[in-house]
């Protein structure tokens, strides 16, 4: 399967719906940015299991000249989110209206993105018209995927489903087929009202209310204020010299630093990936070392009591390589966990580029559907600890670990990239996977997110050390992993435990081109 080339636009997402919501809109004139938010609205709707407006994003903007921009669209836990509220818990609950403790930044990033269009001097396209597809998909229904249906069944096999979760998404106790038509009435509304009132009206206004009441009978930590002091931060990305260009990620909260460490390690040590074994080896041994620094020192930055970008230089990225034994596999468990998340990535003939993430975290969140707004909300407050001497301790106000991280790099050919996956503890090793296999590599783009991928740690559940492989890796390669001590355990062909990856390559030519994952419902298309 080739990958696809465009002359005007490219756009890949993890599903096909939301690739098209973006390109309608490049293709009445609109932005990279502004097909982005159209995308965001519309797979927040159809993959709902992976996504909600009751999350978080970040974004990535690679203009065409000067400096990428960040937006860090990620709510704070709320002030009544204190560790005497979880008293009577040893540790946060991973569903519930206690996890549901942060508030949910994903509509402000949207405005802020918006804004900075406002600012580089394009007359916007009106929210109305971006949130359209949306609005429809939610109202009238959309096909029920493989994946959100899959994600159902697991859910309603575990139990203890909220009697608000299931009146939405188990419609008479039943889970939906495959293909069957699912709508999500309640959110619809939700979706026109902040069309007609402004998305920031999901913080100060009409929706802010009802999000307000509903967190209030279900014992939510926010409260209104929580919600009307909330804005999304602009920030400069973090950056990586590398061989072959310059690497851009997201800085603290989220775990960015870890996958341009990854990818600085492999660099410095020369990997070039002809030995298959090898680099996959080489790429997880890195993977731990840089975890254990991600679990030294990443949190809210405001509690970091290092600078992030000295952790990516020179001689800190040869001392993780140190702790590498080329030899054999060390045993450590220094996993998160899962991510349900989406990436996606739009560039336009403006010269903008975007590479975007946008969370629930878990599967489904925190299960917590808001009654009167159909609104699912995140569980990324599960990243916190009730250990009041940790880094990641709960505190009202402070923002929590992230594993979201868009990535994206300017080339010493020219050539402009944004990739990233969902995927937790997965993302950094997707990302070193894909970026390695094209750049460093030089296999084609398509290939490249096709190929088969692995994931150390852990999927779901308790602590897991294992290495996962897909199953169309060769048996002399997984012999080899064995072989150096890694204790591996086979996936399916084709899985989506190692993530929903893609990526866009601006070329020096102004043609654009965009690979997606066989592993999702994406697609890449352009014009």
């Amino acid at each position: 399967m080739e990958s696809n080339i465009a002359p005007n636009c490219m756009v890949v997402t993890p599903h096909h719906l939301a690739t098209q919501s973006a390109i309608a809109i490049l293709r009445e004139g609109g932005t990279a940015i502004e097909a982005m938010v159209s995308a965001a609205a519309t797979i927040a709707v159809v993959y709902p299991h992976m996504n909600s407006i009751g999350g978080d994003a970040f974004w990535l903007i690679i203009p065409p000249g000067g400096d990428p921009v960040v937006i860090e669209a990620c709510g704070a836990a709320g002030s009544l989110a204190t560790p005497e509220f979880y008293e009577h818990y040893h540790k946060i609950p991973t569903k519930g209206p206690k996890v549901a403790n942060t508030v949910a930044g994903t509509l402000g990033g949207w405005e802020e993105a918006l804004e900075y269009v406002s600012e580089c001097g394009f007359e916007r396209i009106p929210v109305d018209r971006l949130l359209q597809d949306a609005i429809k998909y939610a109202d009238e229904g959309f096909p029920v995927t493989k994946s959100h249906h899959e994600s159902l069944k697991k859910l309603q096999e575990a139990g203890n489903i909220p009697p608000e979760f299931e009146s939405v998404f188990l419609p008479d106790g039943e889970v939906p087929k495959i293909g069957a038509t699912f709508c999500q009435k309640q959110l619809a509304e939700t979706l026109t009202s902040l069309a007609e009132n402004g998305l920031n009206s999901f913080y100060n206004g009409d929706v802010a209310n009802l999000i307000a009441e509903d967190m209030a009978s279900l014992g939510m930590p926010i409260t209104k204020s929580d919600l009307a002091n909330y804005a999304p931060v602009r920030k400069d990305p973090l950056r990586l010299l590398h061989s072959h260009g310059e690497l851009f990620n997201t800085p603290p909260p989220t775990q960015g630093l870890v996958s341009l460490a990854l990818l600085g390690i492999l660099d410095k040590l020369g990997i070039d990936g002809q030995d298959e074994a090898q680099f996959i080896h080489t790429a997880v041994e890195a993977t731990k070392e840089c975890f254990k620094m991600r679990d030294q020192h990443i949190t809210d930055p405001a509690f970091m009591k290092i600078e992030p970008s000295s952790l990516l230089t020179g001689p800190n990225l040869f001392k993780m390589a140190r702790g590498i034994d080329f030899e054999q596999a060390s045993s450590v468990d220094v996993s998160k966990g899962p991510g349900d998340t989406i990436w996606m990535g739009a560039m336009d003939s403006k010269g903008f580029s975007v590479s975007f993430i946008q969370s629930t975290y878990h599967q489904f969140g925190s299960n917590v559907v808001l009654p009167q707004t159909g609104i699912l909300w995140h569980n990324r407050g599960v990243s916190y600890t009730l250990n009041r001497d940790h880094i990641l301790c709960i505190k009202p106000g402070k923002k929590p670990y992230h594993t979201l991280n868009p990535a994206a790099a300017r080339l010493h050919d020219g050539r402009v990239l944004v990739y990233g996956t969902r995927g937790g503890d997965g993302q950094p090793q997707t990302q070193a996977a894909i970026f390695h296999r094209y750049v460093v590599q030089g296999k084609d783009l398509q290939q490249t997110v096709s190929e088969p991928r692995w994931l150390y740690g852990r999927i779901a559940g308790n602590a897991d050390t294992t290495l996962k492989l897909e199953g169309r890796f060769s048996e002399e390669i997984v012999e080899s992993l064995k072989e150096l001590g890694h204790e591996v355990v086979m996936l399916p062909d084709y899985s989506e435990d190692v993530g929903q990856a893609g990526m866009l390559v601006r070329h020096p030519d102004g043609n654009m081109e965009g690979a997606f994952d066989l592993r999702s419902n994406g697609s890449a298309a352009g014009f």
